[in-house]
Parts: C-alpha cells; sequence; structure tokens
C-alpha cells in the first residue's frame, strides 16, 4: 500500500500550496484510496468514501484529482516504483528474472497490486482510463523497461527473437493473465519465460 511518508517519484505532481498539511492531505487520500479499493472493489469505490476515510473534504480531492482514476494512477505510480522498479544500469538474465519475479509477488501478494489490475480491467472499456493509464504508467515504465532489454542486449546477455515490445509483452503477460483470472502463477514459469523469450535455442 502507498507510504505514508512521501514517495520519490518522477512523475511531475500537481500543482499545490506545498504546505506539510497539504502533503499529508494528499497522502492521506492516496492510502484511503487503495485501502477502499481492496475492501470493495472498484465499481464501489467513490469520492464521497474516499473522502471520508481520508478525512478531508471532498471539494480538496476534486481540487487536486479530476477521479477516483487519477487517484489510484498515482498509488500506483508511488507504489510501483517503490517495489518494483525496473533495473537500471547493467542488465543481465538474472535481474531481468529477478523484475519478474517482484513483478508476479505484487501482482497476486501485494494488495497494491490490486490497483494495477483494477486500473487493467477498467481500461478494457473505458477509453479515458486507458489513454490515461497508457500515458501515465503504461508508457514511461514500457520505456525504462525497453532500455533494460536494449542493455542486455548490447551486452549479450540475452538475444530475443521478438522486437523490444513483443518480448516484454510475452514476459509479463501470462503473469498479468494469472493474475486477472486468479489463478495460481506456476512454479518455474518465470523460469521458463526467461529460458524461452529471452535466450531461445537456436534453430
Amino acid at each position: 500500500m502507498v507510504s505514508r511518508m512521501p514517495a520519490t517519484s518522477s512523475q511531475p505532481r500537481r500543482p499545490r500550496s506545498g504546505s506539510r498539511r497539504d502533503e499529508a492531505a494528499r497522502l492521506a487520500v492516496l492510502h484511503a484510496a487503495d485501502d477502499l479499493l481492496v475492501e470493495h472493489g472498484f465499481g464501489a469505490l467513490t469520492i464521497e468514501a474516499i473522502a471520508r476515510r481520508a478525512g478531508v473534504a471532498k471539494q480538496t480531492i476534486y481540487r487536486w484529482w479530476p477521479s477516483k482514476v487519477e487517484i489510484l494512477l498515482d498509488t500506483l505510480i508511488e507504489d510501483s516504483e517503490k517495489r518494483i522498479p525496473v533495473p537500471a544500469g547493467e542488465s543481465t538474465v538474472e535481474s531481468v528474472r529477478g523484475y519478474l519475479r517482484g513483478f508476479a509477488r505484487f501482482l497476486t501478494r501485494d494488495p497494491a497490486g490490486k490497483v494495477l489490475l483494477a486500473l487493467i480491467a477498467q481500461a478494457q472499456h473505458d477509453p479515458e482510463t486507458a489513454k490515461s493509464f497508457h500515458a501515465r504508467y503504461f508508457g514511461p515504465r514500457r520505456g525504462r523497461e525497453r532500455d533494460m532489454l536494449a542493455q542486455g542486449i548490447e551486452a549479450g546477455e540475452f538475444a530475443p527473437k521478438l522486437g523490444p515490445d513483443a518480448t516484454m509483452d510475452a514476459l509479463v503477460g501470462p503473469i498479468v493473465y494469472c493474475a486477472l483470472t486468479g489463478s495460481t502463477i506456476p512454479r518455474g514459469l518465470v523460469d521458463t519465460l526467461v529460458e524461452d523469450v529471452l535466450r531461445p535455442r537456436s534453430d
């Protein structure tokens, strides 16, 4: 869940007065939103409920966020950067394997992973959610994942037959599918994906 202490984020934040009270209120809203999502689901999550749980005025929330989707995106961005950062610097098979294992744990064991799953589901039938999700979360993270692959390929660590985006889709897709359908992620899935997608056998 979102930490109650300020988290460092590379994403620009909306203008605020800069007071400590505003930051405390912002974190209270983020914490309330992901708690309520886990407890009641996306459909039952409302701005009114978030305001009550956070102890702030509804008008305060609307001044900072236009919708509950944007609140959840803020929680997702901060939680993801803290819990599952994309490996930077030297990229190896083991660093990618560790990243995928962390991603699987995030989706299946971390309550914050439910925010990502809820937004993926909502984006399937809400174009505005899809647009914001891609612009604020998926696009920036996929860019860092491309860099991770490019560094590993340049270093000769792996040689995928697919392009960067298709490679990442092939690596994370089965994990996301299992989480979305409530299936158990098979033991050894990550190892199999790494070996077959990142280091495919020569024909």
